[in-house]
């Protein structure tokens, strides 16, 4: 698992890293793109987020527990999904694509790249909720401690920078 989580943080990295140097070439571009964006939407995502990396963690330490703080955290992994959902729809609506400009092919290669690692993770709690292994759980934690890192490398650089 620790192998799978540094390559994808290494993955996130690059990302990030492209991002941020077209940012330097475009820097009136991205800020105009940037516009479009509901930062206080991506803002609530980050304290759902965090909070269901809380209750993975107690998870951890509170075996009699388990199980539902994991299954409470998994369920605020969908909620994060759903307002990325209404983030999207957003973006469709003002008939923002790949190709309306850099800012947004990253946009989306990033944010829905992270998406898939949530959908990953929300499948990885439930199953760890399900056995409730001590190692697993630790092992399920540990990746979706990555998602949040990652998204909190990804808020500030997309939304607030």
């Amino acid at each position: 698992m620790w192998v799978l989580i540094f390559s994808e943080l290494a993955v996130f990295g690059a990302g990030l890293v492209l991002f941020l140097v077209l940012r330097l070439m475009d820097p009136a571009g991205f800020a105009e793109a940037q516009t479009a964006l509901l930062p206080a939407l991506a803002g609530t995502n980050t304290v759902v987020l965090i909070t269901s990396g809380y209750l993975a963690a107690k998870a951890m330490h509170n075996p009699a527990r388990a199980r539902v703080l994991l299954i409470l955290a998994a369920l605020l992994g969908v909620v994060f999904l759903v307002l990325k959902g209404i983030e999207f729809q957003h973006k469709a609506a003002l008939g923002i694509t790949f190709e309306t400009h850099d800012f947004f092919m990253f946009y989306y290669l990033l944010t829905g790249f992270h998406a898939a690692h949530v959908v990953a993770g929300i499948f990885i709690l439930l199953f760890v909720a399900y056995t409730r292994v001590p190692a697993h759980i630790q092992t399920g934690a540990a990746f979706w401690h990555m998602v949040d890192l990652v998204w909190v490398l990804l808020f500030p650089v997309v939304y607030l920078l």
